[in-house]
């Protein structure tokens, strides 16, 4: 291993993969170990109704709706700082959690956290992207959230450890993990500025705003992701820890389970992405999800509910990052950042509706209703995958950027060749 990482670091994408790594295991373990606990401090020390966590959940969101405002007023910012500076913040405002001890002192601090989180979410793919070429996009994915997946195994362990033996409180736990998100934002700052893994003296230029028709199937997948995701990041947790009545250290010790599956199977999938494409992966990630939402809907078995929490949890990372490989496939490379923060904002645009609806149903009707009906949004991204085909939906500025290319690499004559199939015979043979 010292072995691997001094070669690593003989390379400005290599010593960018170090850092990133090392950012992925700290936003990895912070935002776990806030997932893990925030929940029952909700419940044990807050007194939430199930109802709260569908209006807590929607201001936690408003970072993610407002992210591409807050792109456009940062646009010349590099992604490296931006990202810094976003765990940095991330990093404060959970160390403040401790602080609330009702619903309306909450407020503030989930809505700094919103937009740390919510900006590192699409920064780290943008960064993680420009280490390597499009063909190796989702192995290099797939290995960052490994490293993201070892973050988070490491803070089921240690969070479990904390409240089984009762070591820290709620907000000294807090504190501590805000602490590890602001190393991961020092860690940051360092990341070479890179395109296609070769080095570039000055940051690469992106647009200030994006909004595109030609990328409309990746604003698709995103929203649908949204109605998916936010039922159960509102109600996954609250179903073991209510209706279930379990307690942190067997919440992180089922966390875990799902984040081991997912550390040895994050290279995998991040492989099979470069190499089926993403239709295949996004369809079978939704066949999965279908199985695990209607599973967690139906089973009234504790066991069998951790089963399928397991599995909905360690594949959940892979539909934003075979979106964002897809995306890649077909923008200009100055638009890629901004388009996938237009993608976190139409992804969290379900988030102002979804967990409020979704409370009020689960206050009326249960919590397998809401359940159902995030099952049904992953069956219709099934159904929007199937039309997916990145080469013949490459946007307009992508086709001219790559026939440039191809022109300037092999010349007009063999570009024919190569575009028409036909091979022409030069003059000099006659």
């Amino acid at each position: 291993m010292p072995k691997r990482f001094a070669e690593l670091r003989k390379t400005p994408a290599g010593y960018g993969f170090i850092l990133l790594a090392a950012m992925s295991l700290c936003y990895g373990f912070a935002y776990s170990s806030q997932t893990s606990i925030v929940t029952n401090f909700f419940i044990d020390d807050l007194h939430f109704s199930g109802s709260q966590f569908g209006y807590i959940t929607a201001v936690r969101e408003v970072g993610g709706f407002f992210l591409i405002f807050l792109m456009m007023a940062l646009y010349r910012v590099s992604l490296q700082w931006l990202t810094a500076g976003a765990l940095m913040i991330l990093g404060i405002g959970y160390g403040l959690f401790g602080m609330s001890h009702g619903f309306l002192s909450l407020v503030p601090w989930v809505v700094v956290t919103s937009f740390g989180f919510h900006t590192v979410l699409q920064t780290q793919y943008a960064l993680g992207m420009s280490l390597t070429t499009q063909d190796r996009a989702g192995r290099v994915l797939g290995r960052m959230t490994a490293f993201y997946q070892v973050g988070t195994f490491a803070a089921f362990v240690i969070v479990g450890l904390i409240f089984y033996f009762n070591w820290l409180s709620y907000a000294k736990t807090f504190i501590v993990l805000g602490a590890v998100a602001f190393l991961g934002g020092i860690f940051i700052i360092r990341f070479p500025h890179l395109h296609d893994g070769e080095p570039r003296k000055l940051a690469p230029k992106r647009e200030r705003l994006v909004w595109n028709w030609e990328y409309r199937y990746y604003y698709a997948l995103n929203l649908l992701d949204g109605i998916r995701q936010q039922v159960f990041f509102s109600f996954g947790l609250w179903v073991l820890a209510q209706h279930y009545h379990l307690k942190v250290p067997a919440i992180c010790l089922i966390l875990a389970g799902g984040t081991l599956i997912a550390i040895s199977t994050s290279t995998w999938i991040g492989r099979s992405i470069d190499r089926l494409g993403e239709r295949k992966v996004i369809q079978a990630i939704n066949v999965a999800y279908v199985i695990a939402l209607g599973g967690y809907a139906l089973s009234g078995h504790l066991a069998m509910a951790c089963v399928f929490y397991i599995l909905y949890s360690c594949i959940t990372p892979f539909s934003s990052v075979a979106a964002s490989t897809y995306l890649r496939k077909i923008a200009v490379p100055e638009e890629i950042a901004p388009t996938l923060a237009m993608g976190v904002t139409v992804l969290h645009a379900t988030a102002l509706v979804v967990p409020v609806a979704a409370g009020v149903i689960l206050h009326y009707l249960g919590f397998r209703v809401p359940f159902a009906i995030s099952c049904a949004a992953a069956i219709v991204t099934i159904l929007v995958t199937v039309r997916l085909d990145p080469h013949k939906q490459r946007s307009a500025a992508r086709i001219a950027l790559d026939e440039a290319q191809l022109a300037a690499a092999v010349g007009p004559m063999e570009m024919l060749t190569a575009e028409t199939g036909v091979a022409f015979e030069s003059d000099a043979g006659h």
